[in-house]
């Protein structure tokens, strides 16, 4: 297990335009040849828009790209057809593929804040598809088959404890709050916007220290990390 402090994270976006950004990976000019993605996952971004702040359109292909919004509702808008509002707790997953274009903004009056992941899929091209949950219920995985990967949502109240569940890789976000991860007889203290790269994870627990919202991915090996 490597833990990754959300200090250590690289800055990006555009403060002046009201997009402050956090990147996990190596990622456009902060290059990072040790960092360029865990199992499927290649991007794991904290993204800040302040109202009225957004991403006009710019074009993806061959990603996963899933989002969650902690806070604020997120517009979407793709060249598919789809034009929707992503509020907290809703999982919104656009399929990339051949070729899609987006986008993303806070067209309300109250700051937004989510995490957008970037998965690697197993085989590249397809058609672009688009999939909204909404509220999605912590004991219902999300499963992303094309990247070999399922996204677990926790969310324990303070002294709650929860599995994490085993797999060859898994990655530990911290949506909100502060966790202790512990496994093999060793012990991890998390907090808002660190993370956990977990290799063969088997027993891993999650507690709770204040109430959290944690995002938990759990990738196959059919996507080794590097």
């Amino acid at each position: 297990m490597s833990i990754h402090r959300a200090g250590d994270r690289y800055p990006g976006g555009d403060p002046d335009a009201g997009i402050e950004t956090r990147h996990a990976f190596s990622f456009g000019p902060h290059y990072d040849p040790d960092n360029l993605r865990f199992g499927a996952l290649v991007a794991c971004n904290e993204e800040r828009l302040a109202p009225g702040a957004g991403f006009d359109e710019h074009p993806h292909s061959h990603t996963e790209i899933v989002t969650w919004v902690a806070e604020g509702e997120l517009t979407h808008r793709d060249s598919a057809g789809h034009a929707t509002l992503v509020r907290p707790g809703d999982v919104q997953h656009l399929r990339s593929a051949g070729g899609v274009r987006h986008v993303e903004r806070n067209d309300g009056a109250a700051p937004l804040v989510f995490v957008q992941m970037w998965l690697a899929p197993l085989e590249p091209g397809g058609d672009p598809s688009y999939t909204l949950v909404r509220g999605l219920a912590d004991a219902t995985p999300y499963a992303v088959p094309a990247a070999g990967a399922v996204l677990h949502v926790r969310r324990p109240d303070a002294g709650e404890r929860t599995a994490v569940p085993d797999g060859d890789f898994v990655y530990v976000h911290v949506v909100r709050g502060a966790v202790r991860l512990t496994g093999d007889g060793e012990a991890w203290e998390l907090s808002a916007g660190d993370a956990a790269r977990i290799t063969d994870a088997r027993g891993v627990r999650l507690t709770a220290a204040t109430a959290a919202e944690v995002l938990v991915w759990e990738m196959a090996r059919s996507t080794p990390a590097r």
